[in-house]
Parts: C-alpha cells; structure tokens; sequence
C-alpha cells in the first residue's frame, strides 16, 4: 500500500473522491414487492445520496479535507446536491455542472421491518464523467493521501484517476460497486478494495465463492489489500500481513442500511490517511457504519468524528 508524504505537518488528511452523487427516492415499505408485485408506502423522502457523494460526505464528517469529483445536472436537484456538499465541507470545485443529463437519481425501497433495501439508479450525469474532468482535478489528487472511487461512473475516467493516484503514490481505495468485470490491468493499481460479499463474488465470477475464497482470488489478480464488508458480522481483510475478521458492533435497532457500505468506506479511508494501519482503519470503519444504520437515509445517516470517536471509547 501507497502511503504519501505528510511531512508538511497537516493536521487534516485529504481526500480526493472520485465519483457518482445521486438523490435518492425513498419509499419505506412493509416488505420489499417480489416481481410483478406493487406495495404501498406509508412514507416517502428524497434525500441527498450517490456513492461517491455519500463517501465523500462521510470522509468530510469524520475530519478529512476532502474534494469532489462529480457532475450533477443542471437542475434543481444538482442545486441542492451541492448546497448539500458545501454546507458539510466538501470541496465541489472540480464537481461539474452537465447542461446535456439530469442529476442521477435512486429508486430506493426500503424494509421497514428490517432496514433491508432495494435500489434502482438512473446515472444521468454521472454517465458522462469524463477522463478530462478527472484530469482538469489532478492538483487535487497530487497532494491527497487517500484517493477513492466507486463503478457508478464510466470505466474511462476510473482509469485516469488509478493512474494518476498512483503516480503521486496516493493510496488509492476501490469501492467496487456495482460490481462488474475488472481487468488486472486495472485492479493492479488497487491498493484497498472494498466490495461486499456479494460484489467479492461477483468480480471473480463465481456467485458461490465464500468471502475469503474471493478475497484470495482478487488478492491474485493484483489487488494489494481486499477488505469485504460483512454487514453485522463486520469486514474480513485479507493482505500482505493475513487475513483478519473485524467483528461487527452491536446495534440495538437497525432503521436503514442504505449507505452503510459508503460510510465504511469513506470512514476506513479517513483513518487511512491519518496514518493508522489497515486493521485499525477497518475498526473505525466497522464503527461508524454500525452508527449509519441507525437513522434514516444515505447522506443523513453519515456520523459525526466525535460520535465515533465516543462509541469506540465506550
């Protein structure tokens, strides 16, 4: 793993995150529809929401100087989606205003009885990230420690920004959803991959492949380190020093997982670049997503650095 130079004595890591931001349309339910089948809401929101958006705001809450790179449309909902990015501190200079597709959205059902979902996304502006907006952002990703992305955004501008990433010695964290086909072309400048069980699965081709099995396959295509988030059970981090369970944390009522992977992520590369080594990063991240679930909604639900810090020194 990359780590880079923090010998200008900043007390803030940075982080540059490179990805999708969506509003999300959420309907709660009482069970999710099987198919075919229509349900009746009983609530519905629209809240701010978008993997890279989400990491990026979790990364912001939890200490870091983080910027954005990103296109909203130009439309009311890309409006409120950068208010929303400004008012937590996130920096929307490179986050580019698409006069040609509307602000991504998420269809998200959710489980009222168990915070379990079901999302559907329309890219919109996402779509069109281009290699070129992520390069017009290379000054920003020349002087971060942790660079992220995600796959809600085309592969072309994903590879400009492992490319760079890696040029500066950044380290530079995968969040590999949705899940698709990666060369190892691609996956050799990975240095942190974080997929869950079913994306860990999906990416080495075999829908039965346990966690460890498919952590050890992406491991063998080139990835340094592959941490797969577990849900309640915690995360499972397998690298260089062997493989290691993140227990879970106990949470009384879970009221909605959406998000819950994006707040690990963003949370697991906060401490990344504060300097704590994979296992302790995993902890805080194990932490802070046991706090999401526990409100409402993608953005909302992201926690404070002082919740964390006060639910780890419990």
């Amino acid at each position: 793993m990359n780590t880079s130079s923090r010998a200008d004595g900043r007390t803030r890591p940075r982080v540059v995150v490179v990805g999708s931001s969506n509003t999300d349309m959420v309907a709660r339910v009482a069970r999710l529809p099987g198919p075919g089948e229509t349900v009746l809401s009983d609530r519905f929101e629209m809240v701010a929401g978008g993997k890279g958006a989400n990491q990026a705001v979790a990364a912001a809450r939890l200490g870091a100087q983080v910027t954005f790179v990103a296109r909203v449309g130009s439309d009311a909902l890309g409006d409120q989606a950068i208010a929303g990015f400004q008012a937590d501190g996130v920096d929307t200079t490179y986050v580019v205003r698409d006069e040609t597709a509307l602000t991504g959205v998420a269809l998200i059902g959710v489980d009222a009885a168990c915070g379990e979902n079901s999302i559907i996304v329309a890219p919109g502006a996402n779509a069109n990230l281009s290699p070129s907006d992520v390069e017009a952002a290379s000054e920003a990703i020349l002087y971060a420690d942790v660079v992220i992305c995600q796959l809600e955004t085309p592969l072309e501008a994903l590879k400009v920004v492992l490319e760079e990433a890696h040029a500066v010695g950044a380290t530079m964290v995968l969040n590999p959803a949705p899940a698709q086909s990666l060369s190892r072309d691609l996956l050799c400048y990975v240095d942190v991959l974080t997929p869950n069980e079913t994306e860990a699965a999906l990416l080495v081709g075999d829908v039965n492949a346990s966690p460890l099995d498919a952590a050890r396959q992406l491991r063998a295509l080139g990835v340094s380190s592959v941490v797969v988030t577990l849900g309640a059970a915690g995360a499972l981090i397998c690298d260089l020093d062997g493989e290691t369970i993140i227990p879970g944390r106990h949470v009384e009522t879970v009221v909605d997982t959406t998000g819950a992977g994006d707040c690990f992520t963003g949370a697991l590369c906060v401490a990344l670049a504060e300097g704590k080594d994979l296992r302790q990063s995993a902890r805080f991240a194990v932490a802070a997503a046991s706090l999401s679930v526990m409100k409402a909604g993608a953005q909302p639900s992201m926690p404070t650095r002082s919740e964390v810090d006060a639910l780890l020194n419990n």
